[in-house]
């Protein structure tokens, strides 16, 4: 659903009696609340404990699950679609669009969530429903394609995606190869003159934080294939064809960063498609101009719902923290829960601030989300925004 745009959510807006400006910028608390849901109960519990205060809600992704979301909270249109599951059967699913440009979240077309209770087959799950909103987004129109890499139940190099968009894969005998990464070890014939033409006249942006190659000892099978219920065997067979794959396609392109995201989704879109990888949080800034809001805030606030030391490597809130760094702006952290060492850190957080430190257990936390944040902001109010109140 999308966002109606709001007076607060206006850049350069004179501030107001209270003087202060606050962006308000997390990702999401997987499992409890979207990135949308985190920025309105901070928003609200600033707005009761600083009545008349500034808030600019913009909630932000990293090109994982939740990506969609965030475009669609910063005045993107959701267009419902139908694709093809990652175990070959028709689902529901979304793309958002703005003015020529799609995003399509990965997680939604082809993604581990679209499984239900299914006992995971990661030998045969197919991408093909990337390839599926990649249609969609052309057949609306748009010229220009972000695809948020994340969350994928597949390890078929993007062969599946390829094939939805007119690719033909064949084997020896000259039979369509069936969905699934095991499959690959059977290709032989590659016929890329399918294609749907508009492809060539349309950018193809992948937005992710994966530097994985497609195969070997940290590609695609052999890092992210666990997760999606592959077997110490069934990793070596996927690792085999994604690795056969290649040699039909690109070998050079098997070893770019990013092409092992999504299960080699990220291959087949570089060295087909001829798309271009983004760290995913650095896109989402830029496409939701986030430094054009940043001009005049005096407090920038993010989180995700667990901080700890990967939250440092190319994730929403350490993008949105350098951001803030480049302003002078400084940023508070806010989280379900904080692992993070006491290391110094550059540029840092000024203060963290998290749900399990008011709440009487994880459970609690998660279940509690939305009110805990609101009382969670009344302590940034206390420590961050009445000192600046009083600067003024």
């Amino acid at each position: 659903m999308t966002a109606a745009p709001s007076e607060t959510n206006t850049p350069g807006r004179d501030r107001d009696p209270a003087g202060l400006s606050v962006i308000i910028a997390p990702d999401k608390f997987k499992g409890s609340l979207t990135a949308s849901e985190v920025a309105r109960g901070i928003a609200n519990g600033l707005r009761k404990s600083m009545p008349g205060i500034h808030t600019i809600e913009l909630p932000v992704a990293d090109g994982g699950d939740g990506t969609l979301d965030a475009f669609l909270a910063n005045g993107y249109t959701s267009r419902e679609i139908m694709v093809t599951g990652p175990d070959n059967d028709l689902q529901r699913s979304a793309i958002a669009i703005k003015d020529g440009t799609a995003v399509i979240e990965t997680a939604l077309t082809s993604g581990l969530a679209m499984r239900g209770n299914r006992t995971p087959n990661p030998l045969a799950a197919t991408s093909r429903g990337v390839g599926d909103a990649i249609l969609a987004a052309l057949d609306a129109g748009a010229r220009r394609i972000i695809i948020g890499l994340g969350g994928s139940a597949c390890t078929d190099g993007g062969a599946g995606m390829l094939q939805a968009l007119g690719v033909s894969l064949k084997d020896g005998s000259g039979a369509i190869l069936y969905p699934g990464g095991v499959s690959l070890l059977d290709l032989e014939h590659v016929d890329l003159s399918g294609l749907d033409s508009r492809i060539h006249d349309t950018e193809i942006i992948l937005a992710t934080d994966v530097t994985n190659p497609l195969h070997g000892p940290n590609g695609a099978a052999a890092v992210y294939g666990p997760q999606k219920g592959a077997d110490n065997e069934d990793v070596k067979v996927l690792d085999w064809a994604l690795s056969h794959f290649a040699s039909k396609v690109s070998t050079e392109v098997a070893h770019y960063p990013g092409a092992g995201a999504a299960g080699g989704i990220g291959y087949a879109a570089l060295a087909v498609l001829g798309a271009t990888a983004r760290p995913g949080i650095e896109l989402v800034l830029e496409m939701l101009d986030f430094e054009t809001h940043l001009v005049g805030a005096d407090l920038v606030i993010t989180g995700e719902g667990r901080l700890d030391d990967q939250s440092f490597q190319g994730k929403a809130p350490t993008g949105v923290l350098a951001a803030a760094a480049r302003h002078n702006i400084p940023a508070v952290a806010v989280c379900g829960s904080s692992l993070l060492t006491n290391e110094p850190r550059y540029p840092d957080f000024d203060a963290v601030h998290a749900l399990t430190d008011i709440a009487p257990d994880l459970c609690t936390a998660i279940s509690n989300a939305g009110p805990l944040l609101e009382e969670l902001a009344t302590q940034i109010t206390v420590h961050k925004l009445q000192p600046l109140t009083a600067a003024h």
